[in-house]
């Protein structure tokens, strides 16, 4: 099982952000899990140049997602969506780990 899976209409909009930065060669898109928010742990979306020794990669779609090793725990069967509708608009976090979520949907508990 993958780390995290990525769609199609996700790692477009990665790649469209990344490159209206000028980073598309050079960085990937980090996801981890930090402590805090509403339910006690929270993702963190970042663009990274660097992937450390015991960072997890996924590449798809002409871009690259890093996960951290401790992030990873948390993260394992993760989809990353991006949603655009007339309601929401960003990236979407389906993760079979989370016992508990806020509403936002931005934090979790495991």
């Amino acid at each position: 099982m993958p780390v995290v899976e990525v769609t199609e209409a996700a790692a477009a909009r990665i790649k469209h952000l990344l490159d209206q930065e000028g980073k598309l060669g050079t960085h990937a898109l980090r996801l981890k899990v930090v402590g805090g928010g509403c339910s006690g742990l929270q993702y963190q979306l970042s663009f990274d140049a660097k992937v450390g020794e015991f960072d997890l990669l996924v590449e798809t779609g002409g871009i690259r997602v890093v996960v951290d090793e401790k992030s990873a725990l948390y993260l394992t069967g993760t989809k990353l969506d991006f949603i655009d509708t007339l309601q929401e608009s960003g990236f979407k976090i389906e993760n079979p780990n989370a016992k508990t979520t806020c509403g936002c949907g931005q934090s979790f508990g495991a």
